[in-house]
């Protein structure tokens, strides 16, 4: 029963990602790009005929997964929907090889913005909507789409859900895990609709704001710009940009709270506050160091707060290149790498709520030198956190900067200098798109050989994923006992 409901769940998921090819397929058949027609319309089509099925044969029966089952559910439905958007990619000719197709979709679906084009603007304009689509679809779950649209899975779908939601403490905003996921698509849904409407006002095309707005809401950042954002030159763009890469970065479960006037869950939330303060002390430090660049301070403060947005919510845009920029500047980006945004935003990275419980310990500690006898605990958004939530996230930065190391002694085999290696690592673990040196905001990923570009989406989704939902299988315990 456990291994018939993963076979379903992947097949019905693949039907949803089947299902919205129907937006690039459009644009395609409106626009005339006869060669993009038949590679969405058959991957499509193929999609939704699988899903139908598994649908209608497990109509009468309940999923059934266990915690195991439930992680190797989300894992394959993560592989899944990589492979099945890698089709239309890969038949559009604009892919050399297979590992490529899949390098790019697995860089879409995950929100890290990597590529291997260098070449973007002579793409059919449905391909460069389907890549920036991907952002979308991955940015708030596929998984988390799956259980909104088809609620079949009861109890289940927490377990599903908890096996994709970004953070260190997972939980449902509403009674039922359904409605919890409903309300944060329509959120979702809510932010692309006015943030389209605005890049539209600002100048942009509908295609091209829609595609802008994908990539910045799902903080991908794939554009149909080689010079990505910076290739429209346009201060109102980039503002717009700012706004909403800022917006996605935060806990889209606070929007809701604001939504139900429960303002005290917004003001009380300590990574919220130390988010805003990261930002803040970011762009200004980097607006003073690069004003003798460009000479005037809203130029800069436009430059600084897009690129310090852009890393911290991993979205990946580019304005500038700040590879350019003094090194002061630079470290600052290479801290932000490093920290990533909320729990429960679309972004990627480690999360400021990790950063900030193990400072609360830090301080802990110290109390502790001064006080011996004394009782101490770490209060997170005004309450006492569970007692084990160190331990946790003591593990998770282990694993984290494990996988960061094997991806860049992997990026290593490929003759790039130690710094790109370690950026790489990084940049694909955080599903953050650019990096230093040869994969800065102007380059790109195609100079890898395929096996190690593999490896890049394995990393990349586990990075998604949060790590254990990916690395659990290479542990004996999870192969012993009941499933």
């Amino acid at each position: 029963m456990s291994a018939f409901s993963v076979i379903r769940m992947n097949a019905l998921v693949l039907a949803v990602i089947s299902i919205t090819m129907v937006i690039p397929l459009t644009v395609a058949c409106i626009l005339g790009e006869t060669g993009m027609i038949l590679p969405f319309a058959v991957t499509m089509g193929v999609g939704i005929l699988v899903g139908l099925i598994f649908l209608l044969v497990g109509r009468n029966s309940k999923f059934s997964l266990s915690s195991r089952s439930s992680f190797v559910a989300v894992a394959l439905c993560w592989v899944t929907a990589s492979l099945i958007g890698a089709v239309p990619l890969y038949f559009s000719g604009a892919f050399p090889t297979v590992p490529d197709a899949i390098f790019e979709s697995v860089s879409g679906f995950t929100t890290t913005g990597s590529t291997v084009l260098g070449e973007l603007e002579s793409l059919p304009r449905s391909l460069n909507l389907w890549r920036c689509q991907m952002h979308w679809l991955g940015g708030m779950g596929i998984v988390a789409l799956t259980v909104a649209l088809l609620p079949l899975f009861g109890v289940g779908g927490f377990q599903l859900i908890k096996a994709e939601t970004t953070g260190p403490e997972k939980g449902k905003i509403t009674p039922t895990i359904t409605m919890t996921a409903k309300i944060l698509w329509f959120i979702y849904f809510g932010f692309t609709v006015l943030q389209t409407l605005l890049l539209m006002l600002a100048g942009m095309d509908f295609i091209d704001a829609l595609m802008h707005t994908f990539s910045t809401l799902g903080t991908g950042g794939f554009s149909c710009k080689n010079a990505s954002v910076g290739g429209y030159n346009s201060v109102a763009v980039d503002w717009i940009c700012i706004v909403f890469m800022a917006l996605s970065g935060v806990n889209f479960s606070l929007y809701y709270y604001l939504f139900m006037r429960r303002a005290k869950e917004v003001a009380s939330n300590s990574e919220f506050k130390a988010y805003i303060w990261i930002l803040v002390i970011s762009i200004l430090g980097i607006t003073f160091n690069i004003l003798p660049k460009y000479g005037n301070f809203f130029q800069s403060l436009r430059y600084a707060a897009f690129q310090a947005v852009s890393i911290i919510s991993t979205t990946g845009f580019a304005n500038a290149n700040y590879c350019d920029w003094p090194a002061f500047s630079q470290m600052i980006i290479f801290a932000l790498m490093l920290i990533g945004a909320c729990s429960g935003s679309t972004a990627g990275g480690v999360k400021i709520i990790r950063w900030l419980i193990l400072g609360k310990q830090m301080n802990v500690e110290m109390n502790r030198m001064i006080h011996p006898h004394g009782v101490f605990t770490i209060r997170i958004n005004g309450r006492a956190a569970r007692s084990d939530l160190v331990n946790s996230v003591g593990s998770f930065l282990f694993a984290y900067f494990a996988l960061i190391g094997i991806t860049a002694i992997v990026a290593s085999f490929n003759n790039v200098d130690p710094f790109t290696a370690l950026t790489t690592g990084m940049t694909l673990v955080g599903n953050i798109g650019p990096g230093f040196n040869m994969i800065s905001p102007v380059d790109n990923f195609s100079f890898f050989g395929g096996l190690s570009k593999l490896w890049f989406c394995f990393a990349m989704i586990a990075g998604r994923l949060e790590l254990y939902t990916m690395i659990i299988y290479f542990s004996p315990a999870f192969w012993k006992g009941k499933r």
